[in-house]
């Protein structure tokens, strides 16, 4: 298992995106043109470099035939979603459920999600019988891609290790941990690695809140990135609303221009989803905003008031929220009610 590549679009064709019998179980429905199978591949590569994740190209270990493709979704209404497709002549052999194990493996081992969810067809049954093989639960219904789907849910203790596959998600040795509170003051200080002003905030002379949850990516048993956040009823145009607050990410300076940061923060969005945030938001420096904005956060115009301890203060930062509910944007102002993070 590997991540799909651009060059993989003629064996996804071939395997999948031409095979009647695989696509109309999927959500993009029929699609048998070479073009679809280069767009699909474009879309698994832009999603890797977004989330540090996705779908892999599944190859046999012996001939290295193409026999599918396998994968972690991350969808911004719906959480992470574990998918699969086969083609016809390895349909069968357990390939969905070797790769699929694989991919959990990575979700809740490296990754530490907290649920991975999978979209099926009612009418699906063997896919149905994947997914329950691997730990599955049933989680109502949703409308996915337009199409009415059965949900199923997957947690970290109902999930057992993957054995025998090999797997290269391009991440070394990379694991994440969540923990609660605002983290180790050590970890923290090797992040900063001497410097003084790493988020670029001093100058502003805040006081700032601390975080309820912290996730660490750690390489080579060092810190080497992190992000905190916090859950609190804001208020959006006046209205409460369960918003998760997230602050400090920071990468240690050896280890930037990596993707790290992407991992962390598509992950850090996944638990606040988990916790009931409705929306996510974050205060940051207006050199930041393309960062967020290439991950699917988006610029509010609104004034945003928080805290401190001479009185309510208008925000001097950019504001950007990650919407996890379908909830309107605010077009009045946000009141962050309580000190920002």
């Amino acid at each position: 298992m590997e991540p799909i590549r651009r060059g993989d679009s003629d064996d996804l064709f071939e395997a999948v995106v031409s095979q009647d019998g695989v696509m109309r179980w999927l959500a993009t429905g029929r699609a048998d043109s070479r073009s679809a199978a280069r767009a699909m591949c474009d879309d698994h590569v832009a999603h890797w470099t977004r989330h540090g994740y996705g779908d892999f190209a599944v190859r046999d270990a012996v001939t290295h035939s193409f026999l599918g493709r396998v994968g972690l979704r991350n969808r911004a209404r719906h959480g992470v979603d574990l998918g699969f497709a086969v083609q016809p002549l390895a349909q069968g052999r357990g390939i969905a459920g070797e790769a699929g194990r694989a991919c959990l493996d990575l979700a809740f081992r490296r990754l530490s999600l907290p649920a991975v969810f999978a979209f099926v067809l009612p009418d699906n049954t063997a896919s149905i019988a994947v997914l329950r093989r691997l730990g599955a639960q049933a989680d109502g219904t949703v409308q996915s891609s337009g199409l009415h789907c059965l949900r199923f849910r997957f947690d970290p203790a109902g999930t057992a290790a993957a054995e025998h596959v090999a797997v290269d998600d391009g991440g070394a040795d990379l694991q994440l941990i969540h923990v609660l509170g605002p983290g180790s003051p050590s970890d923290g200080a090797a992040l900063r690695d001497g410097l003084p002003d790493p988020f670029g905030m001093n100058g502003l002379a805040l006081v700032w809140d601390d975080k309820q949850h912290t996730l660490t990516a750690v390489s080579e048993g060092r810190p080497v990135a992190s992000a905190g956040w916090l859950l609190r009823d804001m208020a959006f145009d006046g209205s409460p609303r369960r918003t998760a607050g997230l602050g400090g990410v920071l990468v240690h300076p050896a280890h930037r221009g990596q993707g790290i940061a992407r991992t962390v923060i598509s992950v850090a969005v996944e638990h606040a989803r988990a916790a009931g945030a409705e929306t996510m938001i974050l205060l940051c420096r207006p050199d930041l905003v393309p960062l967020y904005a290439q991950l699917g956060w988006s610029r509010l115009s609104v004034p945003v008031t928080f805290q401190q301890p001479d009185g309510a203060r208008t925000s001097p930062l950019t504001t950007m929220i990650y919407d996890l509910a379908g909830l309107p944007r605010p077009t009045i102002s946000v009141e962050l009610r309580g000190l920002p993070f």
